[in-house]
């Protein structure tokens, strides 16, 4: 016990050093300034934001993931209804009971080429087929009457897709269906992304582990006392500049057992974009972990010194960070908020599906964030000096997982 505190002490003061709040403030305060214009993608501002990214991974001495550059560029596609015919059991089904997402230009079905889904009376028809739209397979799905009217909010929402994505029907009609037929045309336009991305090459370029957050924010909107920037110092500014603060740190160290990658993901916001192109880009069997970061710019339910981390429960990631930090005064606790299912809702979402001991590490206070998604989210708010012991505690807790000494366990895989 003795050894591994004086183990310990060490670690924290080398890790004192060289992970300090005035670079963390540096830091927060680009990405988080009106220069940025709230970083939504597509604007000047989220281009600043991905130079400047790089540009601390450059000078921290990091590769880029990608030979010849940090940004990992990716395309996706949206689709706008051109034409549209839904025929079930033979009688042709009226637009107003349509509701049409497609994944390609052309879409052609009969009784065959999507999976066919009916949402009765009392379920929830939004976050059902919400996930159906995120998916990569085709559904026409057959809601119940009753669902007529909260499926009009999606009347005029706009889906991108990656490339291979599927396509979603949802027609509103009270009988069962023997058989259908479908035939689409859709405008496709190109959008692009791209997330930024460096490694750390370890002794073992099989075994990965990922330290990410989302750089991107809601950029700028409705005026509250003549401040419309949504700056997103908190969402997530804050959890963009540990991965950058644990860059700049772990390229200091000697060279890891594992390999690290680190990683600023696009378009979470809008759609989880970059994560997704991200997961379809790595092997996850070679992936060990990955430590992705999301709001941690104020205290915790259980104050400073505190953090949660999302799907506790689905692997024993956060009990092999609990006993790397014994002997500090820091604690992971589980996700508090098990109602609001921030395991799947956020950039970890993609790989864990895919069997990775992916996990979100967080302080917001769920119920109760006042500047959550508004003008108000900035520097100013945010406690960085509890932030930056976050942030080594995130450093310290990892090293059994770098080293190789601990690999935590896989998670159950979800069938899309």
């Amino acid at each position: 016990m003795f050894l591994l505190l004086a183990s310990h002490a060490a670690s924290a003061q080398k890790t004192d050093k060289l992970i300090r709040e005035g670079d963390v403030r540096r830091i927060l305060s680009t990405l988080a300034s009106d220069d940025m214009a709230g970083r939504k993608p597509q604007t000047a501002g989220v281009e600043k934001a991905a130079d400047f990214i790089a540009a601390e991974f450059k000078q921290a001495g990091l590769e880029p993931l990608e030979p010849g550059s940090y940004r990992q560029l990716f395309n996706t596609y949206q689709y706008t209804p051109a034409f549209r015919k839904v025929l079930l059991n033979g009688e042709e089904i009226e637009a107003e009971k349509l509701f049409c997402f497609p994944g390609s230009k052309q879409v052609s079905w009969k009784n065959q080429g999507a999976e066919m889904i009916r949402i009765a009376a009392g379920e929830n028809v939004l976050q059902r087929v919400y996930d159906l739209v995120q998916s990569s397979k085709s559904y026409l799905v057959i809601a119940d009457t009753s669902h007529m009217k909260p499926l009009a909010r999606f009347r005029n929402l706009k889906v991108q897709k990656t490339e291979g994505g599927g396509s979603v029907v949802v027609a509103v009609f009270p009988d069962q269906v023997s058989s259908y037929e479908v035939q689409m045309t859709a405008v496709e336009t190109t959008v692009p992304y791209s997330n930024v991305a460096a490694i750390i090459p370890g002794k073992r370029r099989d075994e990965i582990v990922v330290f990410s957050a989302h750089y991107d924010h809601l950029g700028i909107g409705k005026a509250k006392n003549q401040d419309s920037i949504f700056n997103g110092a908190n969402d997530d500014a804050s959890g963009t500049t540990a991965v950058i603060a644990l860059a700049r740190y772990f390229r200091k160290m000697k060279k890891p057992e594992r390999t690290m990658v680190f990683v600023a993901f696009t378009a979470e916001e809008s759609g989880g974009y970059g994560a997704r192109y991200f997961s379809r880009k790595m092997d996850p069997v070679k992936l060990v972990a990955m430590f992705n970061i999301e709001m941690i710019g104020t205290d915790s339910k259980w104050g400073k010194n505190s953090a949660f981390i999302t799907g506790f429960e689905k692997s024993d990631f956060g009990t092999i960070l609990q006993e790397n930090l014994k002997g500090s005064a820091f604690q992971f606790h589980p996700d508090p908020y098990p109602d609001q299912n921030l395991f799947y809702r956020s950039d970890n979402a993609t790989l864990a599906a895919l069997g990775v001991p992916a996990h979100t590490i967080s302080t917001s206070k769920m119920d109760s964030e006042p500047f959550y998604h508004t003008v108000d989210d900035e520097l100013e708010t945010l406690d960085t000096k509890n932030m930056t012991e976050i942030i080594k505690a995130i450093a310290l807790s990892s090293r059994a997982i770098i080293r190789a000494e601990k690999t935590p366990t896989r998670i159950k895989p979800v069938k899309d």
